[in-house]
This record gives structure tokens, C-alpha cells and sequence, in this order.
């Protein structure tokens, strides 16, 4: 493959090392493996890179904005909770090298997402965060253990010799923490800096750095102005706490995300291809396509979607769908990337290969949905940066108000207000919430589209659902049974069935369903096209040979029936009629379960079908749902939704079909199922594979649960800050505690968000 025409440099840019050594990657077989085409955007490619250097929610401000302007970049998101950034670009305009440059002269550095050694730099960062953090620990305790002593001493107990001798033993340790541990919040100050910002580990970093200035000039000068105190231990204290957040962020991270990472690493790196003389070769799953044969061992994961040759097996799909139940598959029976080979060798044609399969499809959705940002997530960092102005101000101006009653105390009490007021806490409130959410629906096997549409849906008060293809299956069943006088129920449908066999047309399918097992052999059986089935009974019990027809009515040679709106089929022989079966639409499985669920949680529910009015309310009846309508074209259904929402109701649509494209995307939340039409799901925020409708119960809860958990974070944000900042100003939180209030604060929005990572049981 020729690599692609991309521009030449622009006048002012200079080639970089890094640029240079990326040249590779602007090579079009290169880029194409972390890039597919852009929905929606002819000509634009949709590219992912990982991130390293991410420390805190401002680098994500900071890296969009570095990206931003570059030749042929249309759009860019940057997520920091998975530490990636996608971006929009056109190929004709722009190259990939130039983004990695732009992120190193931003204080970044970036890789492909799709390149396995991605995981290498990530890895390595969460062992190097462990051991800042394990020598913080360390030297933290050493350090409270020496300056226990001052705290307990009386005027005297201490001599100025073993004095001094325990600050300078607390200098020595609190070194290390300051040059090691520290490093990540002293580069992502010092880079905000640099561009002129303030990010949230400045005003960490001026704590720290006076705290320890301070403490440095008592312990050379005990007579000086600064003489009075040290605070080795609130430094190593508060290092330690932060750190510790961040760690349990991290792990939380991985958690949440986990579900998309798990997903994209789902496919094996190379799998056994055979060719046409039979013989095989490894080759990696990014070289196979649309035709190939490839051959799976027990244990394997499918690598595209494609149809089993020879051999037979049992299918894990459950990460894909949620259906945790193995799945038989036979040859001549589709397969699907991303799922696991159980139990049998299977010989396997290639159908679809890449972006192209339902597994890169699901991996685009989930992409494309974690890199948003909630409303209340852009609102807390638009805050973030002038509260953190004002926290600087605050802290100067009460170091000067205090000077005059000591250098020492003012420096205290500045040191304080930094450290106290750092918005970590208000930064995770709603990312932290909202992720843990998505990652447990993922894991459910429901698609989060949006995380915006958690939000929307914690306020939703009905649920309209679609009837066909959504509270039923495709299949119809017997409902009813009408026989004529010394005619059974069961004797009439064996016989029944045993003419329903000999037809495809899904009534029939349905009746022959019904029997069960074995039935009566019939001879001389036609098929009527259009009409019904007949055949000849043969001597059974000494009664003669009788002819026995199956169909409509006047087929049968009877009055069409009074119900109209009721799909029947009859059965008649030599003396007229034997029976009537009333058949209907067979409800989806667990659809009873998951609407008693959706009405124990206050929730109004509706139908709305284009079908014939009395067919739609039998059905919503059957499902226990009151209000229904039918004969509902797309524009009334969307025109019903409209005039709920006027009337103040907050409607999620549930829905499969093409002509549900208008409404879904019309309601405050739209919930496809896993077998909707594409068009169905493109306009969806959730989609629930596998179709269980008790999906739909379970992310309107998820949603309640996180707006209940980011309402919470954020009252426990603004209420830490309200009691704290006051305090500090006024000289009542010394800096030790100040550090353990912030760290503490920070802890209480990462544990209780992490509480939604865990999906409970719909009941």
C-alpha cells in the first residue's frame, strides 16, 4: 500500500526529533490502525492516542488545547480518567506526527491507542505512582514519629540540642518526598505555569514548596524571623493523603474503563489462517479479510465475525451481549468477533474483519462515549480555574493580614489556605460518578452512547415503548383453542400440528410449536398457497380415511370469524369444523419481569404501534401496561412524545425499528435493543445487547444512582470548602490538618462514586 500524500511542512514549523522519529506514522497503513472514517464527516478520519503525563482534570483543558489549530484537526476530546484524546482530521490537510510533536512541546507524549505498546507507558506509570506514594508513606511516618515529641513536650523537657537534632532528621526525610513523590504535581504546576494558567496542582505545589521553605529556613536559622516552627510533617502528611487519592482514582480508573479496555484487547493478536491446500500459517488478525478460513482451538476468541465451516462448539458472547449463558453454534451458523470458543475445533469463513464487525462497532460506540463530557462535568472546570485564582488571592491576602502577628503564623496560615482549598474533590465529583456508572452497564452488556444521557435519565418519568420488535419477538404463538363438542383441546391441535409441519408460514410454525413432539402421519398432504394445508387422515380406530384441511376460513369452508383483529387459523374435516386457534404476537422474554420492575419505580408506561389499535392493547395488556395506541405512524409517535414533554414529562423511548429513528431521537433518553436496525441504534444513548428489556429498568436505576452520587460529591465539595476555607483563613487549621481535610475530601468522592462500579440486581 502507498503511503498517503500528506502536506508538506508549514512555513514556521521546524522538524522536530520526535516528529522525525513519528514519520512512520503518518504512513497511511500505519495511522489507519489507531483511526477509522469519521461518521457523519467525508473525507475525516476519527484517530486515538494515549496520553502519558496525566496527572489531574486540568491536563485534559491543557492537551485539547495544544491539539487544537493544528493543520487539518477539525475536532479534538481528551478523557484524562482513561488518559486518551480523539481527534477528527482530515488526512489531506494534516499528519499524525505533528500531533505527537505538539504534545511533547506541551509537556505530553503521546502514542497510538491502537498500538499495543500503549499499555507499556501506562503500566509504567502505575508502578512509579506506587512507589511515590510507598515512599511518602515511608518517610511520613518517620518524620511524625520525630516531631511527636515537640507536640507532647512541656517548656523545657526538650533541650535546643535534641531539638534541632529532630528537625534536621525530619529535613533529611521530608528530601525525598519532595524530589521524588512530588514531581508529578511540581511538573504539572510548573507546565501550567508556563502557558500561563493555573491548573489545580498549582496552588499544591506553592503549599508544599513554602511549607518547606519555610520549615528549611527554622531549622538553619532557629533564632530567624521563621525560627518558631517547622512543618516537615503536614508536608509529608499531605503529600502522602494526596497521593493516595490518586492512587485509588487510578485503580478506579482502571475499573470503570476497564470495560473498554477489556473490550479493544478482546481480539487475539494473531490466529491460524489456512489456505487453499489446506496447510495453515500465523498470521496477526490485522492482515485477515472478507473471504479467509481460519481455524480456532478451545479457548480462543473469534477475531471477526464470519460463519462456522466445519465443527461445533459453544459461544461465551457475554462480554458483547450480556447473555451469560453459553450459546451452541453449528456449521453454517454465524460467529462474532470478540466472542469465546468453548468447547470444539472450529473451521471458520471470514466475513467481516475490523470496524466493519458488531465488535468494532460496540469498541466505536463505547470510544465515542467515554471521551464526553457531562454538562456538570464542563461546568465544575470552568469553575475550577477562577476558583483557583481566588484560593492564590485568598491565601496572599491573608499572609499579609496575619504578618504582623508573627512571619511564621502568617506563613502557616497561607500554607493552609492552599492546601485546604485545592479542587480535586469538586474536579472528580462528576467524571468520577459517571464513568464508575457506564463502566457497570458496559459490564452488563448495555452501551452508554452518551454520558450525558445519565443525566437525562435520572429524570425520566415515562417510558413509551414500541410493541413490535420491542415487547415481542418475531415469533407468534397459539393464545387460544376453540373445539367443537367431543373434541379436545390437545386432540385437535396433534392433528393440527401434524398438518402445520408440512408448511413454512408462521402460523403454522407457531401451531406445530405448540404440539411439541411427535405427531399424527398424514398422506397426500398439499400445500394451498396463500390459503392453507390439507391432507388425509388414515384408518385409526376403525373409523374410514378422512380429509382434514388448516387455514383461513374460507379454506375450511366456514363464516370468517366475528374478531377481526385476531389472526386466526382453523381445522376442519369431512363434517366441518374441529377447532379455531386464536393466535398473537409472543412477548418478548422477561418483558412481565421488567415492566412490574419500571412501575415499582413510579414510572409511567406507554405503547405505541402502528398496528391495529385492539391487537396493541390486547398486547399491552398482556404486558401489564394500561395506556396503549395504535395505528401510530413515525409522525404521530413523535408528534405523542411531543405533547408529553410539553406537558412537562420526561420520556425515554424504547425502540428497534427504522421508523423509530424520528421518536428515539426526539425523547429526553433513547434505549435501543442489541437486534435494532442500525438507524435505531445510531440514534440511541444506550443500547442493550442480548435485547433483555429488563436492560431498560436497569440504566434508568444506574442513572438515578449516579445523579444521587454526583449530587452528593458536589455537596460534600462545596460544603468541605464552605467550613474549611473560613477556618484556615482565620487561623483555627494548621497546615497538618488542612492536608488531611483535602486528601480526605478527595477519598470521600472516589469511594462513594466507586460504589456505582457495582450493578445491583432489578428488582
Amino acid at each position: 500500500m502507498q503511503a498517503a500524500t500528506l502536506p508538506p511542512l508549514l512555513a514556521g514549523d521546524v522538524p522536530h526529533p520526535q516528529e522525525e522519529a513519528g514519520a512512520a506514522v503518518d504512513l497511511r497503513e500505519e495511522w489507519e490502525t489507531f483511526s477509522r472514517p469519521a461518521p457523519g464527516r467525508p473525507g475525516c478520519w476519527e484517530s486515538y492516542l494515549a496520553v502519558e503525563g496525566i496527572y489531574c482534570a486540568g491536563c485534559s483543558l491543557t492537551i485539547e488545547q495544544a491539539l487544537t489549530g493544528l493543520p487539518g484537526v477539525a475536532e479534538v476530546d481528551v478523557n484524562g480518567s482513561t488518559a486518551t484524546a480523539r481527534l477528527v482530521w482530515n488526512p489531506a490537510h494534516g499528519r499524525p506526527s505533528q500531533w505527537l510533536h505538539a504534545l511533547e512541546r506541551a509537556g505530553y507524549r503521546g502514542l497510538p491507542a491502537g498500538d499495543q505498546l500503549a499499555a507499556v507507558p501506562r503500566r509504567q506509570a502505575q508502578r512509579m505512582l506506587l512507589w511515590r506514594w510507598l515512599v511518602a508513606g515511608f518517610c511520613m511516618m518517620q518524620v511524625m514519629m520525630y516531631a511527636f515529641p515537640a507536640y507532647i513536650a512541656g517548656p523545657g523537657d526538650l533541650t535546643p540540642d535534641m531539638a534541632a537534632l529532630l528537625r534536621w532528621a525530619s529535613w533529611l526525610l521530608t528530601l525525598p518526598v519532595l524530589l521524588f513523590s512530588c514531581r508529578p504535581f511540581f511538573s504539572s504546576a510548573l507546565r501550567d505555569l508556563r502557558h500561563a494558567r493555573v491548573g489545580m496542582d498549582v496552588p499544591v505545589s506553592l503549599g508544599i514548596l513554602i511549607a518547606f521553605a519555610a520549615s528549611t529556613a527554622a531549622t538553619f536559622d532557629p533564632q530567624g524571623a521563621l525560627g518558631g516552627e517547622v512543618w516537615y510533617d503536614s508536608v509529608t502528611m499531605f503529600v502522602f493523603f494526596l497521593l493516595s487519592g490518586r492512587l485509588l482514582e487510578q485503580r478506579l480508573r482502571d475499573r470503570t474503563a476497564g470495560s473498554l479496555e477489556a473490550l479493544m484487547r478482546r481480539l487475539p493478536d494473531t490466529v491460524e489462517r489456512v489456505r487453499a491446500d489446506g496447510s495453515s500459517e500465523r498470521v496477526p488478525v490485522r492482515r485477515l479479510a472478507a473471504g479467509d478460513r481460519v481455524r480456532l482451538q478451545p479457548g480462543e476468541v473469534f477475531p471477526a465475525d464470519g460463519e462456522i465451516l466445519q465443527g461445533d462448539t459453544q459461544v461465551d458472547e457475554a462480554l458483547l451481549t450480556g447473555e451469560s449463558t453459553p450459546i451452541p453454534r453449528h456449521a453454517g451458523q454465524p460467529v462474532i468477533a470478540g466472542s469465546s470458543n468453548l468447547s470444539g475445533t472450529v473451521l471458520v469463513a471470514v466475513q467481516r474483519v475490523g470496524d466493519a464487525t458488531r465488535f468494532g462497532q460496540i469498541v466505536a460506540l463505547m470510544e465515542r462515549a467515554s471521551h464526553e463530557k457531562p454538562a456538570i462535568a464542563k461546568l465544575a472546570d470552568r469553575i475550577a480555574s477562577p476558583f483557583l485564582v481566588a484560593v492564590l488571592l485568598a491565601a496572599a491576602g491573608a499572609a499579609w493580614w496575619w504578618w504582623p502577628q508573627g512571619p511564621g503564623h502568617a506563613v502557616g496560615i497561607a500554607v493552609a489556605i492552599l492546601i485546604v482549598t485545592c479542587p480535586c474533590a469538586l474536579s472528580l465529583a462528576t467524571p468520577a460518578a459517571t464513568l464508575a456508572a457506564a463502566g457497570a452497564l458496559a459490564r452488563r452488556g448495555i452501551l452508554v452512547r452518551r454520558l450525558e444521557a445519565l443525566e437525562s435519565g435520572a429524570g425520566v418519568d415515562t417510558v413509551v415503548f414500541d410493541k413490535t420488535g420491542t415487547l415481542t419477538t418475531e415469533r407468534i404463538s397459539v393464545r387460544a383453542v376453540r373445539t367443537r363438542e367431543g373434541v379436545g383441546e390437545a386432540q385437535a391441535l396433534e392433528l393440527a400440528a401434524a398438518l402445520a409441519r408440512h408448511s413454512l408460514h408462521p402460523a403454522s410454525r407457531a401451531i406445530a410449536a405448540s404440539a411439541g413432539g411427535d405427531t399424527l402421519a398424514l398422506s397426500d398432504v398439499k400445500e394451498h398457497a396463500g390459503q392453507g394445508v390439507e391432507g388425509v387422515l388414515p384408518t385409526l380406530a376403525g373409523h374410514t380415511p378422512r380429509r382434514v384441511r388448516l387455514g383461513s376460513a374460507a379454506f375450511c369452508g366456514l363464516r370468517p370469524g366475528t374478531d377481526a383483529d385476531t389472526a386466526q387459523v382453523h381445522l376442519a374435516d369431512d363434517r366441518g369444523w374441529l377447532a379455531t386457534f386464536d393466535l398473537d404476537e409472543t412477548l418478548r422474554t422477561g418483558a412481565l419481569s421488567a415492566v412490574a420492575v419500571l412501575r415499582r419505580m413510579g414510572l409511567q408506561l406507554e405503547v405505541l404501534s402502528g398496528d391495529q389499535p385492539s391487537a396493541v392493547q390486547r398486547l399491552a395488556s398482556r404486558a401489564g401496561i394500561q395506556k396503549a395506541l395504535g395505528r401510530q405512524t413515525p409522525q404521530d409517535k413523535l408528534d405523542h412524545v411531543a405533547r408529553l414533554q410539553r406537558s412537562g414529562r420526561r420520556v425515554a423511548m424504547v425502540g428497534d425499528g427504522m421508523n423509530d429513528g424520528p421518536v428515539l431521537a426526539r425523547a429526553d433518553v433513547s434505549i435501543a435493543l442489541g437486534d435494532a436496525v442500525p438507524v435505531a441504534q445510531a440514534r440511541s444513548d444506550f443500547i442493550i445487547q442480548g435485547g433483555q428489556l429488563d436492560g431498560v429498568a436497569a440504566v434508568l436505576r444506574q442513572a438515578r444512582r449516579a445523579r444521587a452520587v454526583v449530587r452528593q460529591n458536589l455537596a460534600w465539595a462545596a460544603g468541605y470548602n464552605a467550613v474549611c476555607v473560613p477556618l484556615a483563613i482565620a487561623g483555627m487549621m494548621p497546615p497538618w490538618l488542612a492536608g488531611l481535610g483535602m486528601a480526605a475530601s478527595s477519598l470521600f468522592v472516589v469511594l462513594n462514586a466507586a460504589r456505582l462500579a457495582r450493578l445491583p440486581k432489578v428488582s
